[in-house]
């Protein structure tokens, strides 16, 4: 049994699992992106945020 047949049985072959697969997927997805986003804005803007300046502000 190949690698497209095991798939297509675990999770194509009924349609509720396709759609528990989708919105998992999805969730995953969102996650990592959301992580992916903030780091790079985070990066791109360091010393530019209020938590990096704060301390300058505050009394």
């Amino acid at each position: 049994m190949g690698l497209n047949e095991t798939v297509y049985n675990l999770i194509f072959k009924r349609t509720s699992t396709m759609t528990l697969a989708c919105i998992a997927s999805a969730f995953f997805f969102e996650r990592t992106f959301d992580l992916v986003t903030e780091s790079f804005f985070e990066k791109y803007n360091e010393g530019k945020l209020w938590k990096h300046i704060k301390d300058k502000y505050q009394q």
